[in-house]
């Protein structure tokens, strides 16, 4: 298999396992992360995420460019029942595809990669299987409950900040990926994407749990080669944000949610301390 033939093939499966890794961390939000299922899923979905980084790794090691537009994910959303059904399903079909790409490769560590997701697949088929086991007759035939007492004009805005604040990690993921060779630097920017998980959870809970669906929305990645103007490019972001969440914060309707704002003083915090350190590596770069 040709490198560009490859690359294409790691960034359907790119795109495969960020579908996945959506829908458990959406349906984990709307059933509570402090409830056994949210948990669970919660799990699942970080799990994806690592295949994502394998695959965006090799991705990126072969000179190509990650596919961030995520696959569709079906399932059936008619209860918590047919949901489950279908992402076990979802992770069985996976396991023969990924042991036959497998076949397909030289490389013995992207061979090592793909039947790893192939394992893995099977066992996610396992654990979805155990969870629609335990459900009661009565969760098995509903959906997870919602609030519905959010503003409209509040919950769109938190969903705005849904969109930016993914964006913010996907451009942060592919810096990670583009300059691994960077050593250390390449990490840095790894542990920092990571961190916008949480803040991203920050709005994205709050929306689900009152009975939205989170809005994840890949727009333009910078893809930029000089990591100099990719950094700048990631401060700005970092900036902008911390910006909009210090207005946000002084919101009356987002102060009445203690939740919110809790978690808002660490994320303006975290935001401080990456921009701070971007900025650092900004200034000592020659």
């Amino acid at each position: 298999m040709n490198k560009k033939d490859m690359i294409a093939m790691l960034n359907r499966d790119f795109t495969d396992e960020h579908a996945a890794a959506l829908r458990y961390l959406i349906h984990a939000y709307q059933e509570g992360e402090d409830t056994p299922m949210g948990a669970s899923l919660l799990s699942r979905s970080r799990e994806e995420m690592w295949h994502m980084h394998w695959l965006g790794m090799i991705i990126c090691q072969l000179g190509g460019e990650p596919n961030f537009k995520p696959a569709p994910y079906p399932y059936d959303p008619t209860n918590r029942a047919t949901i489950l059904q279908s992402y076990i399903e979802y992770e069985l079909a996976l396991i023969p595809h990924y042991n036959g790409e497998a076949e397909k490769v030289k490389d013995p560590h992207t061979k090592r990669v793909l039947q790893r997701e192939a394992w893995e697949s099977a066992i996610h088929a396992q654990r979805f299987q155990r969870l629609l086991g335990k459900l009661s007759k009565k969760d098995a035939r509903s959906l997870p409950a919602a609030d519905n007492e959010l503003p409209e004009a509040f919950l769109e805005r938190l969903q705005k900040e849904c969109v930016k604040k993914y964006n913010e990690m996907l451009q942060h993921l592919r810096m990670s990926w583009t300059f691994q060779a960077k050593g250390t630097r390449g990490w840095n920017l790894m542990d920092q994407a990571m961190e916008k998980m949480k803040h991203i959870a920050l709005f994205a809970e709050a929306v689900a749990e009152d009975g939205a669906v989170p809005r994840f929305r890949p727009g333009k990645i910078d893809r930029s080669a000089a990591i100099g103007t990719a950094l700048q490019k990631a401060l700005e972001d970092i900036e902008a944000s911390r910006k909009r969440h210090l207005t946000l914060a002084k919101n009356s309707e987002f102060n009445r949610h203690a939740g919110l704002v809790m978690k808002m003083d660490l994320t303006l915090h975290q935001e401080e301390f990456q921009a701070a350190e971007i900025d650092g590596w900004l200034k000592g770069k020659k």
